[in-house]
């Protein structure tokens, strides 16, 4: 035997070897490269799309090789939602939702094509936000306040109206809980998303727009409109000048809407585990947190349990609110 021939079958041996022991070891299996998805409902550029995709560069390559995001849009979402809840229970098919998604359509919905306690389970916050409302400049400028609003609406009821970017979210309905709250009539116009809502108001074809602080605060700082409240509990740091709902005199006006990340209910404990500890770590990271104070977001994680309990609880405040305004949703 030539030594060229030795060596040819020393490689071949070594090579089939090798396979073998791939084939035998789980550990080897384990780190073929493999693709993962995050799911959002929304059109590329939104606020929820630009964060599914910071998330999804640090998840790679640890969590997976591959991480891209598919955009379901349609049906108000729920297109994203139902490609997830049809998705294997693997851990590599994450669904980022906005609240109404999980929190509002079970009361808003009457045949909505999926369960949110049952077919999902939480696995990580991923950020909150603020509402805003602002008026145009179809509003007189003395109208600094929601009180002047409320007295400017009352002597004005044909031009009382504002938008919001869809009919049955959280903007809609903080609307409706602000005029009920101050016993004036206030026409709600929805839209097919924050934009032409936003633009209409400071072109002043409406009076008015509420929607994500992030969606206003643009215009506002150019003086196009006027931010004459915010939704939460205190003060927003991206609009610190401005007085929240409550602190005008709306006392159980308080909103602070969330973005976070579900899996496929039936997907294996450790696996969720394992996807929000990845998740929190990208969430961490200083550039993501910088990079969406752009959209007004406070981006921050948690535990599966944490934001499951905070998933029920504000699907449980949500329920009176829905019910006492009225609104139902064809699905």
């Amino acid at each position: 035997m030539n030594v060229r021939h030795a060596l040819s079958r020393r490689r071949i041996v070594a090579g089939v070897a090798g396979l073998a022991a791939a084939a035998a070891c789980p550990l080897l299996r384990a780190q073929t490269p493999t693709v993962a998805r995050v799911v959002v409902g929304s059109g590329a550029g939104s606020a929820i799309d630009v964060l599914a995709r910071r998330v999804a560069e640090k998840l790679q390559p640890a969590y997976a090789a591959s991480v891209i995001v598919e955009n379901k849009t349609g049906a108000s979402g729920q297109l994203a939602v139902g490609f997830v809840k049809t998705a294997p229970a693997d851990g590599l098919t994450l669904l980022l939702v906005p609240t109404p998604y999980m929190a509002i359509f079970p009361h808003t919905y009457r045949k909505l094509p999926y369960k949110p306690d049952s077919d999902f389970v939480a696995v990580s916050l991923a950020a909150t936000l603020n509402l805003g409302f602002a008026v145009g400049p179809m509003v007189p400028a003395e109208v600094k306040t929601l009180r002047d609003f409320t007295a400017w609406c009352l002597a004005n009821p044909a031009k009382a109206h504002f938008g919001s970017p869809a009919a049955g979210s959280t903007p809609h309905f903080a609307g409706v809980m602000l005029a009920r709250a101050g016993n004036f009539t206030l026409e709600h116009i929805p839209y097919r998303g924050p934009t032409p809502a936003v633009q209409d108001m400071v072109g002043g074809q409406i009076a008015a727009a509420c929607t994500a602080i992030g969606d206003l605060h643009s215009f506002a700082a150019a003086g196009r409109c006027r931010l004459l409240g915010t939704s939460g509990a205190k003060r927003s740091r991206f609009a610190p000048d401005v007085p929240t709902f409550v602190e005008q005199g709306f006392r159980d006006v308080v909103i602070e809407d969330w973005f976070g990340f579900f899996l496929h209910a039936g997907t294996p404990p450790e696996q969720v585990a394992r996807a929000s500890t990845a998740v929190r770590a990208a969430l961490a990271r200083p550039d993501i947190q910088q990079a969406m104070e752009q959209s007004c977001l406070e981006v921050h994680g948690s535990t599966a349990e944490v934001f499951a309990a905070k998933v029920k609880a504000d699907t449980e405040r949500w329920a009176p609110i829905v019910k006492a305004i009225g609104f139902t949703a064809d699905s």
